[in-house]
């Protein structure tokens, strides 16, 4: 028999702890049927626990959903929409962990994602909190993550420490999250990386637990294991998570254990919710809710009640000019709200793939008075800094800021096609192959020409090739469909410094300074030094870096602007700078710093630096440009040759023979700069910097 609210089973509040597992479905782990992988460390805790078999997130993204998590308000009550733009107000809002404070628990937290790192407000009431995510450019997403093993490394010594007194432990794993990377064992173990790293999560349960039970607090532990959204895993077109809200994406495991190991082996049918923790865990460790949207679980076990479970996203709309979704899912129907709407049988189709939203429109009525009564109250999302932005695309998320098209928005449903094709056109460019890339990006915007991300792939496929009018001109269109997007403004000021577009460019860098102030100081510096001002350069380099120091952009600046003025020690010592502050500085950083040790006879350093660069960074054209106009410059005719010839060789691309005719030109050999614009032209018929340059 399932405990209802009330039963004293202990003299003290017990432990609580709480796993969030980010992005694992439900129906991928043995304890829901899964034969695909094997988890010792969850069946056991699942043999000692309750199972809620049928558990859904309320948003299939990580920071609103731990937002419903930790404070039993569905997205509209607490206003976190999306991952990025957001921030949970958890010092207004009911909150998980202030509330166990105040009933004398001590409160800890460690995370493995920078999504959920302090600053989006996740951190409030916790006493500790541990979000040491080392962020690290160029290395994809390793570099806004951290192993699960070293979030639980870092959460133990708190726990040991507080383990003699009621504790609440919230430890979030970022696997089985995208893009999956199991430990090697597990990969040559599983086909499926998925299934690896849902392995390599379960191993980590198994430490926690273990742990647990060394304490001496296992026994009397109030556990649950949870995850914050599932996973498309192509379901439905979609790979990852965010866009759509069907079931492979919103249900997740929920394994409830108590002190005792009371109820062991229950299993309840009746939906559950992620807002149910909050009220649950509360009540459990003796305090109450007041005005939370969940349900006390165990009341939940003991007599099942009529509910509609409700779960939204946003991202489509944000992020790809498309309707966003709203469910509501009433135990055996879900009903989904778009400019398309569906409405599945979940007992006879658990699949959803026949939506029968005209043949049951009493359902459907119904339904969608319930949704209808659910206040939206939606606050767009806040434009993100530069450095913000970065760190949660290098986690596959998009932000590209509120379109203020007014075209009707189509159905995310009927458009996933195109989430694939831009996959498509990103490992085209990947491979070099920009043009086919470019192809695909041009058939996705004349389908669907509010599709933000498309549109600066786009201009960035343009810039690769070298075509910066055309790059421009899908800026322009980007920014005309996200007025507020930031770094679409910095990117567009960037292009514009380089291409003579001054007075534009300026513009959009002074249309970034409400959100990003920073970096758009340093943008100003550049243009001004485009310009040949070198007053309103340093003047800006410097206000970029009062905003925000280290800032690499607005240091080189300054460096450039002490070259300019022939203080060449001064700059060079600016550049030592930026190489003591950041990890990778770039190809600009290189670039500029040979310049200097060139000038100042440092030619082996120069050569040293400039070959490193290459050999760290072999598709940046520049390092071996620069190279063989130095090496020529001393004589070293052979070795240039031999540099043009391996870049050409390791880019084969339009952008790579363009880069190599135009060296070969400035060496003083225009013919057979021509020559080798004729090669690559006949590989690359539509480039127009080859065109320009076999003429």
């Amino acid at each position: 028999m399932v405990l209802a609210a009330g039963c004293g089973w202990r003299a003290e509040p017990p432990p609580i702890v709480l796993i969030s597992i980010d992005t694992l479905r439900s129906d991928r782990l043995p304890v829901y049927g899964y034969e695909g992988v094997r988890t010792p460390g969850i069946d056991r805790l699942a043999a000692d626990a309750i199972v809620f078999e049928r558990a859904f997130s309320n948003y299939p993204l990580t920071l609103p959903s731990h937002a419903s998590m930790l404070s039993g308000l569905l997205p509209p009550g607490h206003g976190v929409r999306s991952n990025l733009g957001y921030r949970f107000a958890g010092e207004d809002l009911p909150s998980l962990p202030r509330s166990l404070g105040r009933l004398g628990y001590a409160t800890g937290a460690a995370v493995s994602s920078f999504v959920l790192r302090r600053e989006t407000g996740i951190d409030e009431g916790f006493d500790f909190f541990d979000d040491a995510i080392q962020y690290q450019a160029g290395v994809g997403s390793a570099g806004s993550q951290r192993p699960g093993v070293d979030t639980l490394a870092a959460a133990l010594p708190w726990l040991r420490s507080h383990s003699d007194r009621p504790f609440f432990l919230f430890l979030h794993l970022y696997e089985p999250h995208k893009p999956w990377a199991p430990p090697a064992d597990l990969a040559a173990l599983y086909p499926d990386p998925y299934d690896g790293e849902v392995a390599a999560a379960d191993r980590i349960v198994v430490e926690l637990i273990s742990e647990l039970r060394e304490l001496g607090r296992y026994e009397d532990s109030v556990i649950v294991l949870t995850s914050d959204h599932g996973e498309g895993l192509g379901d439905h077109g979609e790979e990852g998570h965010g866009v759509l809200v069907y079931r492979e994406s919103l249900q997740v495991p929920l394994i409830l254990k108590l002190p005792g190991s009371r109820s062991a082996g229950t299993r309840v049918a009746a939906p559950a919710q992620l807002v149910d923790l909050f009220p649950t865990l509360l009540e459990l460790a003796g305090g109450r809710a007041e005005g939370s949207d969940g349900t006390f679980l165990l009341d939940l076990a003991a007599e099942p009640v009529a509910r509609s479970l409700y779960a939204e996203s946003y991202y489509p709309r944000f992020y790809y000019g498309w309707s966003q979704l709203r469910s509501l899912f009433d135990g055996r129907y879900q009903y989904i709200e778009s400019s398309d709407p569906e409405l599945f049988d979940v007992e006879s189709d658990p699949e959803q793939r026949v939506n029968i939203v005209a043949e049951e429109r009493a359902i459907v009525a119904r339904l969608r008075r319930q949704l209808a009564a659910i206040d939206e109250r939606l606050t767009l999302p806040t434009p993100a800094d530069e450095e913000t932005r970065r760190k949660l695309a290098s986690l596959g998320y998009v932000h590209h800021g509120q379109s203020t098209h007014s075209r009707p928005a189509m159905a995310p449903q009927t458009q996933t096609h195109l989430l694939a094709d831009l996959m498509r056109a990103q490992r085209h460019a990947a491979a070099g192959e920009v043009l086919l890339g470019i192809g695909l990006l041009e058939e996705i915007l004349e389908a669907n020409p509010l599709m933000l991300r498309a549109w600066e792939q786009l201009a960035k496929s343009y810039e690769h090739l070298g075509r910066p009018q055309e790059a421009l001109a899908a800026y322009r269109k980007a920014i005309e469909l996200a007025e507020t997007a930031p770094h679409l403004r910095l990117s567009a000021a960037r292009l514009g410094a380089a291409t003579g577009e001054l007075d534009e460019a300026r513009a959009n860098a002074e249309a970034a300074l409400p959100w990003d102030e920073g970096s758009a100081r340093a943008s100003l510096a550049q243009i001004a030094l485009a310009a040949g001002d070198l007053t309103a350069a340093e003047r800006e380099a410097r206000a970029a870096l009062a905003v925000r120091s280290p800032n690499m952009a607005a240091t080189l600046s300054l460096a450039r602007v002490k070259m300019a003025r022939g203080a060449v020690q001064e700059a060079l010592a600016l550049t030592d700078e930026v190489d003591r502050e950041t990890d990778k500085p770039g190809p600009n950083f290189v670039l500029l710093r040979a310049t200097l040790l060139v000038r100042l006879g440092r030619l082996e350093e120069a050569e040293r630096e400039l070959r490193q660069e290459i050999d760290r960074y072999p598709s940046g054209l520049r390092a071996y440009s620069r190279l063989a106009l130095m090496l020529a410059r001393h004589g070293r005719t052979q070795e240039s040759v031999t540099t043009v010839r391996r870049l050409v060789e390791t880019n084969p691309t339009a952008a790579g023979f363009a880069a190599a005719a135009r060296t070969l030109a400035d060496l003083g050999d225009p013919d057979s700069g021509k020559a080798l614009a004729r090669a690559g032209l006949a590989r690359f018929p539509d480039s127009r910097a080859l065109q320009e340059l076999s003429g």
